[in-house]
């Protein structure tokens, strides 16, 4: 069978894994956390990270940290309707107003024109930008839009660890950045996701709200801040909670196998990218392909195939064997979540994304050969 995704973690890692668990290790978030946190913001390039229990949290965090510290300037914010589910679910969840932009149909992230239009109209607070399935936005025009707007821009990089817009790694261009660490993702804590960021107070505010709301993660300075502003003894301080927090911390165990994935990551994502040149090499398509970009690198989660026969070419594919999706999920606007709440909202381009749209399997260790029997596959249904 030709999977989506394989295992980053492999046996190596495991024995490792257990040589270290024979020391009787704490496995609870601890110095591990910190060691792991501070090598993923040397690789990406920031100044903070916090490991979380999911990329998905992250998102979560992000929003929760601008509305405590009295970041927005309104209630709204805006989301792609090419997204996951967790893209605009904590918009919801924090009382917050989504506001669905449509997609573009070259490499399917935010449509700049329909974005600006939003941005005239409704003046939103935020953006929550994801670059969909590892394909590389014009990301200038994005920090653009944003500045001239005065909003804030969010990155959704859980697809896309590791790309780069000219030379700069998407997930540095944001006030914020999240990143997931999900099976089967660039790397695998087996659960996990980061949030980057170069603002002190976000990143204090972030690793308060991680856990609980306390202070304990906190630098001196600022506990001592904290602790003279609410008049808190030391004591008393174990049990005070400055923010309405959460608990989404992971744990050292986790963070020990995402200290040496991280080391993989640049040969993995050099794999993803051969990956991805091939099929696009392979795939015959005169309906729809990707924009390619030759100022970027893309380090692919994923290949997106769109067209008419769609679902015959899924029912090919399953039946050979090769695990196939539909684009992220489809339309939001059309997601029940969404529909119970707000009533059913549907865009041209995230329409037809959602109409003809599928993804088929890259990974590092997906084969030249399989990459041959899948576009094979596609393109004997669509040129029959």
């Amino acid at each position: 069978m030709i999977t989506l995704v394989k295992d980053t973690i492999d046996d190596k890692d495991i024995d490792n894994l257990i040589d270290w668990l024979r020391t009787y290790p704490r496995l609870t978030k601890g110095p591990l956390t910190l060691q792991l946190e501070e090598k993923f913001s040397d690789w990406l390039g920031r100044k903070y990270s916090v490991f979380c229990n999911s990329g998905s949290s992250a998102n979560l965090l992000m929003l929760s940290s601008l509305k405590q510290l009295g970041r927005l300037k309104n209630l709204k914010v805006v989301v792609p309707s090419i997204a996951w589910s967790t893209d605009l679910a904590p918009v919801i969840q924090l009382g917050l107003q989504p506001i669905l932009c449509d997609s573009n149909l070259e490499d399917l992230s935010a449509d700049l024109d329909h974005l600006e239009e939003i941005f005239k109209k409704e003046s939103p607070s935020a953006l929550m930008f994801v670059s969909v399935l590892g394909l590389v936005p014009n990301m200038n025009s994005i920090v653009e839009l944003c500045n001239n707007y005065g909003v804030i821009l969010l990155e959704d990089t859980c697809e896309a660890m590791g790309c780069e817009f000219k030379n700069k790694k998407l997930g540095t261009f944001g006030l914020m950045s999240s990143f997931s660490t999900y099976f089967g993702h660039h790397i695998s804590t087996i659960e996990g996701g980061f949030i980057s960021t170069d603002d002190k107070d976000l990143y204090e505010t972030l690793i308060s709200i991680r856990s609980h709301g306390w202070d304990r993660d906190l630098s001196a300075e600022t506990q001592n801040k904290l602790r003279k502003e609410w008049n808190i003894s030391e004591f008393n301080s174990l049990y005070t909670f400055y923010y309405s927090g959460f608990n989404m911390r992971s744990t050292d165990l986790q963070a020990f196998i995402g200290l040496s994935q991280i080391n993989k990551l640049e040969d993995w994502g050099k794999k993803r990218a051969e990956n991805f040149y091939l099929y696009d090499k392979l795939i015959k398509n005169k309906y729809w392909k990707v924009k390619l970009k030759t100022d970027c690198f893309e380090s692919n989660f994923a290949y997106p195939i769109m067209h008419p026969k769609r679902d015959e070419i899924v029912k090919k594919l399953i039946l050979n064997n090769i695990e196939v999706r539909p684009v992220v999920c489809g339309s939001m606007g059309t997601q029940p979540f969404y529909v119970k709440r707000y009533g059913k909202f549907q865009l041209p381009n995230a329409t037809d994304i959602d109409k003809y749209g599928i993804y088929v399997p890259n990974n590092p260790h997906l084969s030249a050969e399989e990459i041959s029997i899948v576009c094979d596959i596609v393109n004997g249904v669509i040129n029959d």
